[in-house]
């Protein structure tokens, strides 16, 4: 009898005994906890209540995607907690109202780190602090502000909430406002059409520089696609895309084109891919896999130093694989998959967004010295 090479593979693969294929798959599993556990997980996008850190919802506990037993059991150590306002029709009473909401939320939050779980989490500043956090075991806080229609028209608003903590603003939400054009307008806001601006306004371009000065990152995640393209070159600083994915993967409005992300990255920004269903997949319900399909189409066209990692959480993301906080391994579960080093695994976690956060701070410094 001729015994093929094939036929001699096949059956040394049939009589190999089952715990080698298993052995293999938990050096894996031991490889991701280890890495997990290592890196500095660092989701920029989570929105909260406005009944957050009072007794109808404890951040400890709370049923929510994010509290802080899931943090610290899911191996999530930071997240961006969101200063969100939805948008209204332009006027002074929305306008008053808006920023009074916005303050409510900071006031949530400072609560939280302040008052009520001080020993478990702390809120950081700056990209130091955060570190400085982390390596003393604590949970971490950073605070992003989610539509610039909380500003209205008065731009003395942006050095308050950069005082109260706020370390990006994203320029506009879901209709356009003052500042520039929506990726989704909203004809019930007034908006008449896919542009009302062209892309910024001349108060957006006034809006950038501001944040510039303050050292408050641009956020340029739901805005049209020139209105991007306008902030981006614009801004002295690196941009950051909070929550967006990749319009070559997955086509949707909300998503990230080519070009875009060419111009982010000779910015020097970052694109944070966010698990959020319609952005990760077209037409059906997403999975871990698919969100890093996203990563590695990004991290192959402008490099591994510009994108990272969200959930939007609370704001309506979640995939299967990655729901809540308690899920997060399993990003880094499917990215040690991919062959993504520990090198990489961090820079995607939390290293690129600390790295711009600290070239914003930096920048800030030069400008406000002059």
């Amino acid at each position: 009898m001729i015994v093929t090479l094939r036929n001699l593979l096949l059956a040394c693969c049939i009589l190999l005994p089952a715990p080698i294929f298993a052995a293999s798959e938990q050096d894996l599993l031991e490889r991701a906890h280890e890495i997990h556990d290592r890196v500095m997980t660092l989701d920029t996008h989570v929105d909260i209540p406005f009944s957050f850190a009072t007794s109808e919802h404890d951040p400890a506990v709370a049923e929510a995607q994010v509290n802080l037993d899931g943090m610290e059991e899911g191996g999530l150590d930071a997240a961006f907690f969101i200063v969100y306002v939805g948008q209204q029709p332009r006027n002074e009473e929305a306008y008053r109202l808006a920023t009074a909401d916005a303050v409510a939320k900071f006031d949530a939050i400072h609560r939280m780190t302040e008052y009520m779980y001080p020993e478990r989490i702390g809120l950081a500043q700056t990209a130091a602090e955060a570190r400085a956090l982390h390596a003393e075991g604590k949970l971490v806080a950073l605070i992003g502000i989610e539509n610039g229609f909380v500003i209205g028209q008065d731009l003395s608003l942006l050095e308050d909430f950069r005082n109260r903590g706020a370390r990006y603003m994203t320029l506009v939400h879901n209709g356009h406002n003052d500042i520039g054009d929506s990726a989704q307008p909203r004809p019930q806001f007034g908006d008449q059409g896919p542009e009302e601006h062209g892309g910024l306004s001349d108060f957006g371009f006034d809006v950038v520089a501001e944040l510039n000065r303050l050292g408050i990152l641009v956020d340029i995640s739901h805005v049209s696609r020139q209105t991007m393209l306008d902030a981006t070159a614009h801004s002295r600083a690196p941009v950051i895309a909070s929550h967006s994915s990749i319009t070559g993967v997955a086509d949707h409005p909300r998503n990230l084109n080519d070009e875009q992300l060419l111009a982010l990255k000779d910015n020097g920004g970052v694109v944070q891919i966010v698990a959020f269903h319609p952005y990760v997949r077209e037409g059906g319900d997403a999975t871990v896999q698919m969100l890093v399909d996203h990563i590695d189409y990004a991290v192959d066209l402008i490099g591994i130093d510009h994108v990272g990692i969200s959930s939007d959480f609370g704001g309506g993301g979640g995939i299967h694989g990655w729901n809540n906080a308690l899920e997060t391994f399993n990003v880094t579960l499917e990215l040690v998959r991919r062959g993504y080093t520990e090198t990489d695994i961090g820079k995607l976690w939390s290293g690129n967004v600390l790295r711009i956060l600290e070239q914003a701070e930096r920048i800030a410094d030069e400008l406000q010295a002059y």
